[in-house]
């Protein structure tokens, strides 16, 4: 395959809310190009992009998918990536290296809640962006609906219509071109348009939208602004460069018309991205994890960065990288910044989904692909021996719901979680965590999808089963009043005995309160406990009664309660603890003795002292249509939660509501019911607040039948 130059390489993302028609027109543009012979279609299952067994059994694309065309003389890589924000981080991945995104809008819908998510992303890394309204061959489809709606969401006075559609709906078939002032007008089967002259009744509309086009080119360059001002007008060179430099620059966001499902107008978008779109020569430069900068340089030093890790049955790690500056041949030897360890890239590939073509070299802004790298993962920078670069990671979402494993058998367990390992380097959005607070094994992901997929790869790939269950909740627990409490230790069984005796005061702790009533406080010390929250522990023996070397024992038998607390067994804190009075033995009282009774001590002080539990409360803020917001609203309500506020924000509405994390499981899937996928969320934890008496006494109680069990 030919080696292609900085400057003739674009690439393309393909982005858009799920059902906006991305498999189908990375389909078009691979017919168009002469890379296949025949559109795959959904129902066929069989397109390039959407190959795996789980994607062709959902009809949605999961995975982001490397592909590529040759067309003219440049090469266009295309990633075509999933619509369902539980994959982000797919989309953030392929916006990580793409150069231009496509991103599609459905004309019956408009903007999706989908489409303001990943333009979020777009924004975040500085990715120029085209619109393309697609599907305007559907019987609802609005075209000016779409425009304006693209417009009032990303921006009037950079959004620009290139072309719109003569005759949208069932008789669709054709596009007038500003740029180009010229009419396409397609045969029924789609395919190879026919160039019009645009009829007299559009001319004037078209003529407007051409000189908006004109305007904007000029406006990032003074020069051309000037001889747009002289001449009225531009040459097609001036004009290719203008848009060209105001597209990188997110100055401006052309619009297109397109029908996936009939191929029609993908050939002149792909004559647009041609001839118009930044080469990653013409972007800015790439950004350094020290603040440096790293342009596009095919005669620098090498530098890739893998943005996806696949691990496939007989061939071990795939990873999919960009070359960032300089080349890579088959052969060479690379070392990974993150570990210093050397890579030898012993093939190179270019992808068509899940066909790969060997190819010698590829150049600064080339994607492509490699196996068996030993030691390197989605996230890290290879470099030529002797430089030392790396590329700012790609920024993934937190996760936003969490469930537990059903803990298998021990043998599954450990093959279980050596699959969850190798799942998790190649999708960073997954958290794996084995908590040792909650004694379970957590799953952490973007959604109850992310989570299904996670979980159909290990029963089918990996042959084991694994099932989900709610995943216990990080409650605290604290007094809210003053109790005292004493504790006689005493073992006599022959041979050297035990004895301590500890009085202790314990009471809520909070921020520069007074030294505790009729005590002279001889030591104190506040910690800040692992968990949260803080112990207040004072030493206010007089005359001796104890010990000040036994003062740590004591203190360490106080925390071990702390860390299994009286009521259920989670962490205990802001409490204050003050150690007035107790008795030692000159020859039976020893540190472990000082242990166990201030231990006994704490909890039946913990009892008497208005015990409390706590629970993680989270703050959710909602994106949603007005039509649905009553009944999330509704949900919400059953869910214990505070509304905090309602707003709106662009097209939707926002809601923000403070909700006890023991009420959001599964609250993505519901979310999900309720909108018709049309609603979006983020959580964030905000603080503990008391759990309601009868759900405490609740609590207890299954805790107190759990130990009793156990």
């Amino acid at each position: 395959m030919k080696v292609y130059d900085t400057r003739d390489i674009r690439n393309v993302a393909l982005l858009g809310h799920s059902g906006s028609g991305k498999t189908l027109f990375a389909e078009c543009m691979l017919f168009e190009a002469g890379e296949i012979t025949r559109r795959g279609s959904i129902e066929e299952k069989n397109t390039s992009s959407d190959y795996t067994n789980i994607e062709q059994e959902r009809g949605n694309s999961l995975f982001a998918t490397l592909m590529h065309a040759s067309w003219k003389d440049s090469k266009i890589n295309i990633i075509d990536t999933p619509g369902f924000d539980d994959f982000i981080g797919e989309v953030a991945s392929a916006l990580k290296v793409a150069d231009t995104g496509l991103m599609l809008i459905n004309a019956r819908s408009g903007v999706e809640v989908g489409t303001e998510l990943i333009w979020e992303y777009g924004e975040q890394m500085e990715t120029p962006m085209v619109f393309v309204v697609n599907q305007l061959d559907n019987e609802k489809a609005d075209y000016e609906n779409s425009l304006e709606q693209i417009k009032d969401r990303f921006g009037a006075g950079k959004v620009i219509p290139f072309q719109y559609p003569l005759n949208q709906g069932e008789s669709f078939n054709a596009i007038i071109d500003a740029l180009r002032m010229t009419m396409y007008v397609f045969p029924p089967e789609g395919g190879k348009p026919e160039k019009q002259a645009i009829p007299e009744s559009e001319k004037e509309r078209a003529q407007e939208m051409h000189n908006a086009i004109v305007e904007a080119a000029a406006e990032n360059d003074e020069a051309l602004m000037e001889k747009f001002f002289e001449d009225g007008s531009l040459t097609e060179e001036e004009l290719t460069s203008g848009l060209r430099i105001a597209i990188a620059h997110r100055e401006l966001f052309p619009v297109f018309c397109a029908s996936a499902q009939k191929n029609m107008g993908s050939g002149r978008i792909m004559g647009f991205i041609n001839d118009i779109c930044p080469s990653p020569a013409d972007m800015p430069p790439a950004k350094l994890e020290d603040g440096g900068e790293l342009p596009a340089d095919p005669n620098d030093s090498t530098t890739l960065f893998i943005f996806k890790t696949v691990s496939e049955p007989r061939v071990g790690n795939v990873s999919y990288f960009k070359v960032y500056s300089g080349k890579i041949k088959s052969g060479d030897e690379l070392v990974n910044a993150n570990n210093q360890t050397t890579e030898r890239f012993g093939q190179i590939f270019v992808s068509n989904g899940k066909n790969r073509q060997a190819v010698d070299e590829l150049r600064a802004g080339d994607l492509g692909v490699t196996v068996k790298l030993k030691n390197s993962h989605t996230n890290q920078t290879l470099n030529s021996k002797g430089v030392n670069r790396k590329i700012t990671p790609i920024p993934f979402p937190d996760p936003r719901i969490r469930v537990a494993i059903e803990p298998p058998s021990k043998n599954d367990m450990e093959k279980l979680m050596r699959a969850l390992h190798t799942i998790q380097e190649e999708d960073p959005t997954l958290i794996v965590e084995q908590s040792t607070t909650l004694k379970q094994t957590l799953l952490h992901g973007q959604g109850q999808l992310h989570l299904d997929l996670i979980k159909y790869r290990i029963e089918k790939v990996n042959g084991i089963a694994m099932n989900f269950i709610k995943p216990r909740i990080a409650y605290r627990e604290t007094i809210t009043k003053m109790a005292n409490e004493s504790y006689r230790h005493k073992k006599q069984t022959g041979g050297a005995g035990q004895f301590a005796e500890v009085h202790m005061r314990i009471e809520p702790y909070y921020e520069n309160m007074p030294d505790p009533d009729g005590l002279t406080v001889r030591d104190k010390e506040i910690d800040d406990l692992p968990w949260g929250g803080k112990l207040a522990y004072y030493w206010c023996i007089v005359g001796g009664s104890i010990d000040k070397n036994f003062s740590n024992a004591i203190k360490k038998g106080i925390m071990q309660k702390m860390e299994e607390g009286p009521l259920t067994g989670s962490y205990c804190q802001d409490i204050r603890v003050s150690i007035y009075d107790g008795k030692m033995h000159p020859v039976d009282s020893n540190d472990m003795a000082f242990m166990l009774a201030s231990t006994h001590a704490f909890k039946e002080a913990f009892k008497k002292a208005g015990p409390q539990l706590l629970e993680p409360i989270y703050e959710l803020e909602i994106l949603c249509d007005s039509e649905v917001m009553g009944d999330i609203m509704g949900d919400l309500q059953t869910r214990r939660a505070i509304i905090q506020g309602m707003d709106t924000e662009g097209h939707y509405q926002k809601i923000t509501a403070l909700v006890p994390q023991a009420e959001l499981y599964q609250y993505s899937s519901s979310l999900r019911s309720l909108s018709q996928g049309k609603a979006k969320f983020h959580q964030k934890f905000a603080k503990y607040e008391s759990v309601p008496h009868d759900i405490q006494q609740k609590l207890i109680q299954a805790y107190q039948e759990e130990t009793a069990e156990a």
